[in-house]
């Protein structure tokens, strides 16, 4: 599990195709001393894609990805000298500064504009519909990673605002229109939604007929 707050960017090394080019294997490099204490079989998550180390050194690990990632991400995009937001995984006693982030994303968004307001930089997201209907006005969702308050919601387009720090520190400053990026819809909107669809098929199963 994770929050969405960033800790690191990282860069990709190194892309290599593996399971006859179906699958990947990435090597990401990180800032020197931030995967201290991480062991092989860790999770981190990869501007929101949670992965497994399957090897490290001081300042670099890798991840395989599947087939299966690749099609519902970004990753198959990402080329090498790239830049990626990182997180480790949440640890009992940490700090729950963002929202409860799985790592598991849902499906790539599509930015329509992104606009400087004030300080901030305002960024809207055209979502697949079938995801549309889980993002509501002042609930949360994850962007690349990063945990974001949802301000405002128009048909399949959402609208978030960027503090400057939180433009520096993740990729997100970076955008522009037509970038795709990452989204994982709030956990427990997926589960009250899966809620409210139960308790109506069950209200149709118990129908009578005259």
């Amino acid at each position: 599990m994770f929050t969405g707050i960033i800790t690191a960017q990282g860069q990709v090394a190194e892309i290599m195709p593996i399971g006859g080019g179906r699958d990947m294997r990435l090597v990401i490099a990180t800032p020197e001393g931030w995967l201290e204490g991480a062991a092989i079989g860790a999770s981190i998550a990869c501007s929101g894609c949670c992965l497994t180390v399957v090897a490290r050194d001081a300042a670099r690990f890798t991840v395989e990805v599947s087939a299966e990632t690749l099609a519902k991400t970004t990753l198959s995009r990402w080329a090498a000298g790239g830049t990626i937001n990182l997180e480790r995984a949440l640890r009992m006693g940490d700090e729950m500064g963002g929202h409860v982030v799985s790592g598991h994303v849902d499906g790539v968004g599509e930015v329509v504009s992104a606009t400087p307001e004030n300080g901030s930089l305002r960024i809207l997201v055209r979502l697949p519909p079938d995801l549309a209907r889980f993002v509501a006005p002042k609930g949360s969702v994850t962007i690349e990673g990063v945990s974001l308050t949802v301000n405002e919601v128009r048909g399949d387009t959402f609208g978030v605002n960027l503090i400057p720090h939180t433009a520096q520190v993740t990729t997100l400053g970076g955008l522009s229109a037509g970038a795709p990026v990452n989204i994982e819809i709030d956990m427990l909107a997926r589960y009250v939604a899966r809620l409210r669809e139960s308790e109506a098929g069950a209200s149709r199963g118990g129908e009578t007929k005259a």
